[in-house]
């Protein structure tokens, strides 16, 4: 902590911390859908469970896909993917990380996809914006041989983005435009390469 700026205000750094994925995936024998993340919130770690964070919009999107109320609990949230064949996971298993910022993440190893692929029949693998599409392309793909499509951003640091655009997006995607990924096909907007990864 330390005093700057010419009003004094304080500020406080953010170091930069190695962290390990702290909750397993929503997923049984009958999801057909996978919705991948990149690497859990500050406010996710806080609550144990995926999209803590009042402002990201993914719960809304979901309530807008299916035209159902999304539960407030986890468990009821639990049960709403998995009802609706919906499987969520993150790209990332550990990874270096300032706060929650996306942009910074470094080091990355990913999550075990591949393994998570053996125990479900899923259809459609998508990403949560480019930071977790980019790590799937670059770490995940190579052992699952299927592509990912990217999803646009539901984090508020998409801003370009309003409930309305992102809602219709993602129903075009999911349920328009991909009708099931082939080996080595379907890939939708591609991410950074994010070579420091």
């Amino acid at each position: 902590m330390k005093p700057g700026g010419p009003l004094g205000f304080i500020h406080f750094a953010m170091e930069r911390t190695r962290l390990t994925h702290p909750f397993p995936p929503v997923c049984d024998g009958n999801s057909k859908i996978l919705i991948l993340g990149s690497f859990p919130s500050a406010a996710s770690r806080g609550v144990n469970f995926f999209y803590g964070h009042p402002r990201n919009r993914f719960w809304r999107v979901m309530e807008r896909l299916f035209s159902e109320p999304v539960p407030d609990d986890i468990e009821g949230r639990r049960a709403f993917l998995l009802r609706h064949r919906v499987a969520l996971w993150d790209s990332i298993a550990s990874c270096t990380i300032v706060g929650s910022s996306d942009s910074s993440i470094r080091d990355v190893s990913p999550n075990k996809i591949s393994e998570l692929l053996k125990t479900a029949p899923i259809e459609k693998i998508f990403c949560n914006g480019k930071t977790s599409h980019a790590c799937y392309e670059k770490y995940v793909f190579p052992e699952t041989g299927v592509h990912a499509a990217a999803l646009p951003s539901t984090s508020p640091a998409n801003a370009a983005y309003s409930l309305d655009r992102l809602a219709a997006e993602w129903r075009e995607l999911i349920f328009g435009k991909a009708q099931g990924l082939a080996h080595g096909e379907g890939q939708a907007e591609r991410g950074p390469a994010l070579t420091e990864l």
